[in-house]
């Protein structure tokens, strides 16, 4: 590791401050991916604000229909909330499946999708059900939030207050996981909303994604039969020594059925 400052925030402004102090800060809350990206020198910062401290960026409520997580809440308190898994089980699944015991203990909800990695499972939890990400300067959809393979829509000093999902009538998902770093190989979450059916695909691509034809099918008739014969196109899907870009245009399809089932 190399040597950098460290800065534990007291409150938010605080937080705003320091970044905005040094042109090359950087925010942390678990850590989970920041601190191997610093050790291997993939990022180098010259200061770390820590948001561990902040309180009031955790916590879990429900509002109405609607659920609010707050940024810093960990992957852990999500799978084992009453109120997440009363408000959509789906949710709750997938915090439970990502990582392992101790990435789940550390890792936080505003860390993973600020990250956006393309083999992480929370954007597809924020696609499929219509989230709204909440900052210090707005709300934006999470249509908008994710724009490619570890980008977002947040701007230079923004920082993620939490998230606002919509209780939805049904809601599934299901990943498909590489088997020794259980990161998503292809997941799908499935999802009907007051605003109709969501589909969103995590993994296999630069980006999560929905699928307008699959929605439009369960839409009709909400069932793993209704995807039948729908085919995505494997162009520009994700090629690694895991899978073909082909494989996981296979597997969206095998997947999305899965989470149809799941969630009836």
């Amino acid at each position: 590791m190399y040597a950098f400052e460290f800065h534990r925030a007291s409150d938010i402004d605080d937080a705003l401050k320091q970044l905005a102090a040094d042109d090359e800060a950087q925010f942390i809350a678990g850590g989970q991916t920041l601190l191997q990206s610093l050790r291997q020198r993939l990022a180098m910062p010259s200061t770390l604000v820590d948001l561990g401290g902040l309180t009031e960026l955790a916590g879990i409520e429900r509002d109405g229909d609607e659920l609010d997580i707050g940024a810093l809440s960990r992957h852990a308190e999500v799978a084992a909330s009453a109120t997440v898994r009363d408000a959509a089980p789906a949710l709750a699944e997938l915090a439970g499946g990502i990582g392992d015991a101790q990435v789940r203990n550390m890792g936080t909800l505003g860390g993973s999708i600020a990250n956006n990695d393309p083999a992480a499972d929370y954007p597809a939890g924020l696609v499929g059900l219509g989230a709204t990400v909440v900052t210090t300067g707005r709300e934006i959809a999470a249509d908008d939030f994710f724009t490619g393979m570890f980008e977002t829509a947040l701007e230079e000093g923004e920082l993620i207050l939490g998230v606002r999902f919509p209780v939805p009538k049904r809601a599934g998902y299901v990943k498909f996981p590489q088997p020794a770093s259980r990161y998503v190989l292809v997941s799908v979450f499935v999802a009907e909303t007051n605003d109709g059916v969501r589909v969103a695909v995590a993994g296999a691509g630069p980006c999560v994604f929905r699928v307008p034809e699959m929605e439009q099918a369960l839409a009709r008739d909400f069932r793993p039969e209704a995807l039948d014969g729908i085919r995505v196109d494997p162009g520009g899907l994700n090629e690694d020594l895991h899978a073909t870009p082909e494989y996981r245009a296979h597997l969206v399809g095998v997947i999305a059925r899965r989470a149809v089932a799941a969630a009836r």
